[in-house]
Order: C-alpha cells, then structure tokens, then sequence
C-alpha cells in the first residue's frame, strides 16, 4: 500500500453517534408526554358511562310509536329440511297514527313473511348471522307492503327452530 491509502484510512472516523442517543431520548420523552396527556384526559378526554356526570339532565321524550303485533307462525321449512319446523313471533314498531293502517295490511304482511320463511333452508337458519339478515329482508319486504314511512322496525319476538 502507498502512504495516500494509509492516510485515508486514518482519516476516516466513526460517525458520531450523538444525534441517534438525542433522537432516542427525545422521542421517549415525546412518547411519553403523548402517553400523559392521553390518560389524564389532557386531549381525546374518554369517558365511560360510569364517569359520565352530567347535571340537570332530563330524559327526552320518549317517540311517538304503536306495536303492532303480529300473529305467532309456525312454518314448515322446504322439503329438504327434513320436517323441520320455525316458530316465529314478531311485532313491527310503527308510528302511532299509522297503526290502525298497519293493522288493515296485517294479511298481507303476514302472506309475505310467511312466503319469506317458507323459502329458508335450515343451513340459512342456523349461521350467526341470520337472524340479523332475516330481520333486514323481512323488515325490507314488510316496508314495501305497508307503504313508505309507516313500519319503522321488525321486533322479533321468538324464533325457534324445531
């Protein structure tokens, strides 16, 4: 080696590690500033319903709503559910001046839940997410027969499958 590759070897040093030990320090004292602030309600303040205390706090009124009930079913599932049975019982949630309307239309909204039902195979039944989407189509094909604005919600009541 010559004496010029020498003394650029010596020359070279170690990059000082001073700004990455800075760098270090201050994002753990950012972090746990940020972490401070966070649980003591500083910023995004949490509160769980037990720690909600609010004064003067009255209930609103409650709505405006009938239930019209609709008579309990017993539905034969197809053929291929081997004789299994569905007892289903439900009430819709209707605003009250239009639960004598309701209440006229009752066959017709039970000729086409009962058409729904009839439909359903055991294996639609019995996932977890049935009932949730049994009530959505019925509550959907109950809002087209009544007319819009006068169903609100489907309550079921009891579904068994037998």
């Amino acid at each position: 080696m010559t004496d010029a590759a020498a003394e650029a070897s010596q020359d070279y040093r170690k990059p000082s590690k001073l700004p990455l030990i800075l760098g270090l320090v201050a994002a753990l004292v950012g972090g746990g500033a940020g972490f401070y602030a966070a649980f003591s309600g500083l910023i995004l303040p949490s509160q769980s319903p037990g720690q909600v205390v609010e004064k003067n706090v009255r209930p609103g009124a409650l709505p405006n709503v009938a239930y019209v009930e609709v008579e309990p079913m017993t539905v034969s599932l197809n053929p291929i559910s081997q004789g299994r049975y569905l007892r289903f019982r439900a009430q819709l949630e209707v605003p009250s001046k239009y639960a004598s309307d309701v209440q006229k239309l009752l066959p017709r909204v039970v000729d086409v839940m009962n058409g729904y039902l009839r439909a359903l195979e055991t294996r639609d039944i019995e996932s977890p997410t049935a009932l949730t989407r049994l009530r959505a189509q019925l509550l959907r094909r109950i809002q087209v027969v009544a007319g819009p604005g006068r169903v609100n919600d489907l309550l079921i009541m009891e579904f068994v499958l037998n």
